[in-house]
Formats: C-alpha cells, sequence, structure tokens
C-alpha cells in the first residue's frame, strides 16, 4: 500500500498540477475568468484596491509557479513531503475560493456562460487530499521536520 501512495498519488498530484500550467502561463479566458472573480470579491469585501488589483493581473502566474515547484518536490522522494505540504496549503486556498466567494464550485469558464461542471473544484479535492495521504504515509518524515 505505501508503495501505491509514494507513486500513483504523487503522480496524480503532478499530473494535476503541471497540466493547469499551460493556462495559468498563457493568460488562458478561462483563467483571466477566475483570478478577476476573486479580485472583485476581494474588493467587495474590503481589500486594498492594489492587493484585488495585483491578484486577478498576477494571481495566474504567481499560483502556476507555486504549482510547478510543488509538483517537482512531490516526484523526488526525499523532498516528497515538501511537495504534499505545498499541494496541501495550494489547495487549500484554492478549496476555500471556490467554496466562500463568487467562484463557486461550478465555474464559468468563458464569456458565453458555459461552466466546468464542477471538475476544477473536485480536482482541486483530489489533489488535496492525496496530498494529506502523503503527509500521512510520511508521517515520520514530517514530524522530524517538524523537530519531533
Amino acid at each position: 500500500m505505501k508503495k501505491i501512495a509514494n507513486w500513483i498519488l504523487p503522480l496524480y498530484i503532478a499530473f494535476v498540477f503541471l497540466q493547469s500550467l499551460f493556462f495559468k502561463f498563457s493568460g488562458s479566458e478561462e483563467t483571466v475568468i477566475i483570478f478577476n472573480t476573486i479580485g472583485t470579491w476581494m474588493l467587495d469585501i474590503g481589500l486594498p484596491q492594489g492587493f484585488a488589483e495585483g491578484f486577478s493581473s498576477h494571481g495566474g502566474i504567481v499560483t502556476g509557479v507555486a504549482e510547478l515547484i510543488a509538483a517537482i518536490l512531490v516526484l523526488i522522494p526525499i523532498t516528497r513531503v515538501w511537495g504534499a505540504l505545498a499541494g496541501t496549503l495550494i489547495m487549500s486556498g484554492a478549496i476555500f475560493f471556490h467554496l466562500f466567494t463568487p467562484l463557486g464550485v461550478v465555474r464559468i469558464v468563458d464569456a458565453a456562460g458555459n461552466t466546468d461542471g464542477g471538475v476544477l473544484f473536485f480536482m482541486a479535492c483530489g489533489v488535496w487530499l492525496s496530498s494529506l495521504a502523503l503527509l500521512y504515509v510520511d508521517r515520520q518524515k514530517l514530524l522530524s521536520l517538524a523537530g519531533r
């Protein structure tokens, strides 16, 4: 079971992160809609305009870089726990934005109003659960990193 967890889960996590990079790094319509929706929400709840606009403009690239780093770390056995930790944190943010902002679970993907049927949210949940499972499998390594 540990062998499966140590290879299937990291491959799934890396796959999800890496396949999304094209959208984030190319400034695709889907990415623009996602980060503009969140940026507008940030303004609506009173966050500073510069922060909200920065998130709208650069959130996709910053998130993409974080996902790329997490994908690399999770594929290397010695850094896997760091990649799983990064995956957990990144996807916690994604899940938060899907559940508690106008982005929603079933999000709009284009100007015509088409939706993804919740696919992005469920993929985020899958990466989050996979990352948590890896942290559990490597809990001794995680505890030693924490100084215990």
